[in-house]
């Protein structure tokens, strides 16, 4: 990988000297790839944006929307941005869009100035650009030549089938294999196309998977390996999250497993991944991205057989005509019991609640002073919502 980053520098450096000017390349998330070397007086070369971008190796959701504003996603030449003062942007930009076969897999970046650069001069960086273009692409490709592996170790029975595909992905990864990684779920997926590995920024793999889970075919959900720095800092897992569920659309949820050293507990992050999807999907509070150490109750309710049936004792409660009973159930039990505060989260008076209260009773036969019979009315209100 050393190689192909310094592949990436020379070519900088090739359109840095062809123009003039520093260039800095970002993919298609705006993260960092390589920039030139600065050595002009002038301190406006060094503005806010690209003095981020190169410190910090990405750049603010602002600048981002400013710039997509242009068109430069769409974009087949380069592109003139004007200077906007309040996101940091002092100084115009032209972007060289970096494509390949007509996908935007990056851009190029350089300080604008009059009379700026002759337009032989932008075509000869063009195609330069071109040539990161395939070099992205090449390596996206070889990226996703892990999706067979990692599909294999999430998708195995267990026991030797599933080391042996642990094994292969681990071979496959080299020594990235037994770096920090999170793995991340988002569904539901629209069908088995899986996304290029560079188009998810951090992503050493990504894969799609039946959903639900252990399901026949129901669906799919995607999942994908991403790198971390450090278990406190899950900004990586968060800003994937986000995009696949952008393009997943806007019933997809996501979940955040727990952060894991190597591969060894990659089923076992595909699990938590997974139940946090559904927690996400059952209870729209705890998403759209959901972390697996967050969701509380639904850790334990998300493990359970998805085939049990339904407790007899609310089986009534449950049927469509009981909608605001149930309701009132599962409020009056997550606010601790306490009668205030289940009514004023309700909009009702005390006493309606009072009223609703012995309903449930005597449609469940359970009694609510009862802790064991609270536990069990709230375990089933909730595992009804999975």
């Amino acid at each position: 990988m050393a190689g192909v980053k310094g592949d990436y520098q020379d070519l900088v450096d090739e359109i840095s000297a062809l123009l003039g000017a520093p260039a800095t390349l970002e993919n298609r998330d705006f993260g960092l790839i390589a920039f030139g070397a600065h050595d002009s007086d002038d301190d406006l070369d060094m503005d806010p944006v690209r003095t981020r971008s190169i410190l910090t190796r990405k750049s603010t959701p602002a600048v981002r929307t400013w710039f997509e504003g242009f068109g430069i996603t769409r974009a087949t030449g380069p592109v003139r941005i004007p200077a906007a003062p309040d996101a940091g942007v002092l100084r115009g930009r032209i972007c060289l869009p970096v494509r390949h076969r007509g996908i935007a897999l990056g851009y190029v970046w350089l300080l604008d100035a009059e009379p700026g650069p002759a337009g032989d001069k932008l075509t000869a960086a063009m195609e330069v650009a071109a040539r990161i273009g395939a070099l992205l692409a090449d390596e996206a490709q070889a990226g996703a030549d892990l999706t067979r592996e990692f599909r294999a170790v999430l998708t195995a029975d267990g026991g030797w089938q599933r080391d042996t595909a642990t094994a292969a992905l681990q071979s496959a990864l080299g020594p990235d294999a037994e770096g920090l990684h999170v793995l991340v779920c988002v569904a539901p997926w629209p069908g088995e196309d899986t996304p290029s590995v560079r188009t998810v920024a951090g992503a050493a793999a990504v894969c799609t998977v039946p959903w639900p889970a252990g399901g026949a075919g129901a669906g799919h959900a995607l999942a994908a390996l991403v790198r971390l720095r450090s278990a406190d800092a899950l900004a990586p897992a968060r800003t994937a999250a986000q995009r696949l569920r952008g393009e997943a659309g806007g019933a997809a949820a996501a979940g955040v497993a727990m952060p894991r050293r190597g591969l060894a507990d990659l089923a076992l992050a595909h699990r938590e991944a997974t139940s946090a999807v559904r927690a996400a999907l059952a209870e729209p509070r705890l998403g759209p991205v959901a972390l697996w150490s967050e969701i509380g109750p639904y850790r334990i309710l998300t493990a359970l057989a998805t085939s049990a049936p339904q407790d007899p004792a609310v089986r009534g409660l449950l049927s469509p005509g009981h909608t605001e009973l149930a309701r009132t159930a599962e409020v009056f039990l997550d606010n601790a019991g306490q009668a205030a505060r289940a009514a004023a989260a309700l909009g009702i008076h005390r006493q309606t609640l009072y009223y609703r209260l012995s309903r449930i009773e005597h449609l469940t036969g359970l009694d609510l002073d009862r802790g064991e019979d609270r536990l069990l009315l709230h375990m089933a209100l909730k595992a009804a919502r999975l």
